[in-house]
């Protein structure tokens, strides 16, 4: 299958679903976009989302293109039709088939779908330019200058940052639910103490020295998610 942004080849992971079944999604690491059969992201496995995370957290410098303003199915070649939707309190988008076949979700809006995202709050903007001028928006890739803006000129996206605190949660849950095959009883002890364990290895990301760095060179998402995949990767070891 071709991306519909760039016409590269897309690269398929074969992910697990609920109760067994089997799904593959299609991803193009350059325009950082996954492609959806039907609606296999909400039928996806707690581990199979933890995996993306992780494969998102692996190549979110990895930008290459951006996305142009049409954009055509893979399967039937139809234009894809912008839908704007809501996850709970959170606004996310995606590009869907009017045939059915399926939908392409950028990166960014598959980490606001699952609440891994948050705009930044008027403190933590008014932080953010005392060591940064110049940031690349996470959704697009466009230049956004600090100094006079707040969001995104080219998609009109906020400046977000990964929600550390969600996002330890969320990761504690997804490997809880992934690991765990019967009810324990001693589950939400064992939760708790995983909360505990990311929070702790999370305090010291923002405000470290290379997070400001990281943030101007790569964005504030991907910044976070550089963090996080690093942490996924050494309680792996």
């Amino acid at each position: 299958m071709n991306c519909p942004g760039c016409s590269a080849a897309m690269s398929t992971l074969a992910l697990e679903g609920h109760v067994g079944t089997a799904i593959d999604i299609e991803l193009c690491a350059g325009c950082q976009v996954f492609w959806f059969d039907r609606r296999e992201s909400v039928q996806l496995s707690p581990g199979s989302t933890l995996k993306l995370f992780e494969r998102i957290g692996q190549q979110a410098a990895s930008r290459t293109s951006s996305l142009p303003d049409v954009l055509r199915c893979p399967r039937c070649q139809s234009r894809l039709v912008l839908t704007n939707d809501r996850q709970r309190n959170t606004p996310f988008r995606y590009w869907r088939c009017t045939l059915e076949h399926g939908r392409l979700i950028t990166w960014f809006d598959f980490l606001r779908e699952k609440h891994f995202i948050k705009p930044l709050s008027a403190p933590q903007l008014a932080e953010l330019r005392q060591h940064v001028q110049m940031i690349n928006c996470s959704n697009c890739g466009g230049p956004i200058d600090l100094t006079t803006h707040s969001s995104c000129s080219h998609c009109s996206s906020p400046i977000s940052m990964l929600d550390l605190k969600q996002a330890g949660q969320v990761i504690a849950e997804l490997q809880a639910a992934a690991t765990s095959k019967a009810i324990d009883p001693a589950l939400p002890i064992e939760l708790a103490r995983a909360r505990r364990e990311v929070d702790a290895a999370f305090a010291s990301i923002e405000g470290h020295p290379t997070w400001w760095k990281d943030a101007a060179g790569t964005g504030i998402v991907e910044a976070g998610l550089g963090a996080v995949a690093r942490w996924l990767r050494k309680r792996a070891t």
